[in-house]
């Protein structure tokens, strides 16, 4: 990477990391399993909506083995307004029972451990690294993806090709944070239909074609 490129994306993480100095995950939760279950929610579903169905749930079903235990016919109406409630409430109960099955109902702190539990991308498991254990990992999700292609950090659409690219430019101890910076920039300016570009505070940074139209 040229010299050019790397003054860039420091003077990038400098404003983003001035801009939102204090990011954590939106999703609300109290522990690492909490956080999973509302990760695994909030697939293609905002984290308002999760966190308008979290409480309930958790009041309701509140271990690995309650989940396990409970019927699909149960879980499913707890977390229909998230939307394709049929796979989500299956992945959360085999979920759950792989965790009990695997892992004596803890919530593993590697990648690797991670995705092996059903339901659980990188994504996800990113998130829980990130958020429950401080353990660093870039999370790609679909304000990450577009805001990196727009400012010309990644070539790739693959989620896990972006990860890759991005861990390769932004420092590791950054890697959670960046990718909160994208996710609030995302919902605030750089949205993915009308990226409000004239007010954008990354715009003489940015090489996004579109950006003028």
């Amino acid at each position: 990477m040229s010299k050019k490129n790397n003054t860039r994306i420091k003077k990038i993480r400098q404003i983003l990391k001035m801009k939102y100095p204090d990011v954590k995950t939106q999703l609300n939760h109290k522990n690492a399993f909490q956080l999973l279950v509302a990760t695994i929610l909030s697939a293609q579903c905002t984290d308002r909506q999760v966190n308008g169905v979290t409480p309930k749930l958790f009041a309701r079903l509140k271990t690995p083995e309650d989940f396990a235990k409970a019927p699909i016919k149960k879980i499913e109406p707890l977390i229909h307004s998230t939307g394709f409630y049929h796979n989500k409430a299956r992945n959360i109960k085999n979920c759950a029972k792989a965790l009990i099955e695997l892992y004596n109902g803890e919530v593993p702190g590697t990648l690797d451990e991670l995705v092996k539990l059903p339901g659980v991308g990188r994504k996800t498991a990113n998130v829980v690294l990130g958020a429950a254990f401080g353990i660093p990992g870039m999370v790609v999700d679909t304000h990450v993806a577009r805001i990196s292609q727009r400012l010309g950090l990644t070539a790739n659409k693959n989620p896990v090709k972006i990860e890759f690219d991005l861990m390769k430019v932004i420092p590791e101890n950054e890697w959670n944070d960046f990718s909160l910076w994208l996710i609030y920039f995302g919902r605030a300016v750089c949205n993915a239909r009308k990226p409000d570009c004239p007010n954008c505070f990354l715009n003489h940074l940015c090489n996004y074609p579109d950006k003028r139209k």
